[in-house]
């Protein structure tokens, strides 16, 4: 066994992977540290929920079954296409971890605070725990299915559509596999049981946009296939609904206006910026397609009378972050922690974070990470720090940013009422 696995399994055993226990702390600087919680922490009884079983108490979710692109992927196009590097990871897990982050996503936060174990992607085949739910979400994922290779496209091909038929796969092969096979199985598979108790969460959408402007597309042009995509993300909400899955967590998109990558490569098209340094034309796409979705949720209520389908507002808790960055304690919000070449934006297109050169004939890390990323807003041009990634967490997780404004422990609320 080579020492870089030897550590992947010392650090993933001591934050859970291979228990039935939920890593619910922060790492110490020493990842042999980490604390294991139990199964279900007290902190999940937070937030002003009681446990006495009124209209307040949690819903006590046994499991998260997660579709999604990069901003929720725990390791699913690493696990297809190619690793995910150094150094990515670097905060919490203390090596890469199929994230693109340098720690946690807000999913990891979500998990967290319900009291459940942070989520295997679908697609990893090694040192997977599926015991309380599965994530389908893969890096460059689209609600609509790209046209060509993920190398000329720059789209994954487990699009939407893509993940919702692994997830159905998932249902039968579990089940068959729990029910007779058994033995380890049963640690490491759900109980047929919670797949209509479990939390559905959904965190897709921007790079459908984003591949419309990098295609040169105006923002009207980009707008006129939203209707489409409005169509396929109700398609996939009732093939989930229909295989049992009843309540929703179905995050908007990001202000995509405020990535710093979006900025750099396409300025044209970015003019003109607001105060804060985002690009109008990208944000107004993106408050667009979040009108349309927010309708779209609204519709699915009406037609699937028995689910509880939560609208969370993600793109304000996002730009909110990114306008207030320096009130917040976090420095310029386009300048990139992990990346190459310094200036305004220490983004370079061609050498990204974990980027090598060669220099004198040696491959040299020249995509490094910024000293502190718990400073940085930005990760690596694209992506958001773990710093972040919970300020966005804290934001959306009690409610206050939802419609219905229910807190996530109590999403299986329908309209903030009885479940």
């Amino acid at each position: 066994m080579d020492r870089d696995f030897e550590r992947f399994v010392d650090v993933e055993r001591k934050n859970g992977a291979f228990t039935t226990s939920p890593p619910l702390h922060r790492r110490s600087s020493d990842h042999r540290q980490a604390r294991v919680a139990p199964r279900r922490a007290p902190a999940a009884l937070s937030e002003g929920a009681s446990s006495d079983g009124g209209s307040d108490a949690p819903c006590d979710f046994p499991a998260i079954f997660n579709f999604g692109d990069s901003n929720s992927d725990t390791g699913g196009l690493s696990a297809l296409i190619a690793v995910v590097p150094p150094p990515f990871g670097r905060t919490y897990f203390g090596m890469p971890a199929g994230r693109f982050s340098d720690g946690r996503l807000t999913i990891d936060f979500m998990a967290q605070s319900l009291g459940i174990r942070y989520l295997s992607a679908y697609l990893d085949s090694v040192g997977s725990n599926f015991s309380q739910g599965a994530n389908f979400a893969t890096a460059a994922a689209s609600i609509r299915p790209a046209n060509g290779s993920i190398f000329v496209s720059g789209i994954s091909p487990i699009s939407l559509d893509v993940q919702t038929s692994q997830f159905e796969q998932f249902i039968n092969r579990s089940q068959f596999v729990y029910s007779n096979i058994g033995g380890i199985y049963r640690e490491i598979l759900p109980k047929a049981e919670y797949f209509s108790r479990a939390l559905y969460t959904f965190d897709i959408g921007q790079n459908d946009l984003t591949m419309g402007y990098f295609d040169n597309m105006s923002t009207e042009q980009v707008e006129a296939y939203v209707p489409d995509l409005m169509e396929r993300f109700s398609a996939a909400i009732q093939k989930v609904y229909s295989l049992g899955g009843r309540y929703f967590w179905v995050h908007n998109t990001a202000p995509l206006g405020c990535l710093t990558y979006a900025v750099v490569l396409l300025p044209k098209l970015a003019a003109p910026r607001d105060d804060a340094g985002c690009s109008v034309a990208y944000n107004a796409a993106a408050r667009f397609y979040n009108a349309r979705l927010r309708e779209t949720v609204d519709r699915l209520r009406a037609a699937l009378p028995d689910a509880a389908l939560t609208y969370v507002d993600v793109y304000s808790a996002k730009y909110r972050l990114i306008s207030q960055a320096k009130q917040l304690g976090f420095g310029d919000p386009l300048l990139v922690c992990c990346g190459y070449g310094g200036g305004e934006y220490n983004f370079d297109r061609d050498i990204r974070c974990g980027g090598k050169v060669e220099v004198n004939g040696t491959s040299v890390l020249a995509g490094k990470s910024c000293e502190d990323p718990s400073r940085s807003v930005s990760w690596d041009g694209v992506h958001f720090t773990e710093a972040a990634n919970r300020f966005v967490f804290e934001q959306i997780v009690g409610g206050k940013l939802s419609d219905p404004p229910v807190p996530l422990r109590q999403a299986c609320r329908r309209g903030g009422g009885g479940r």
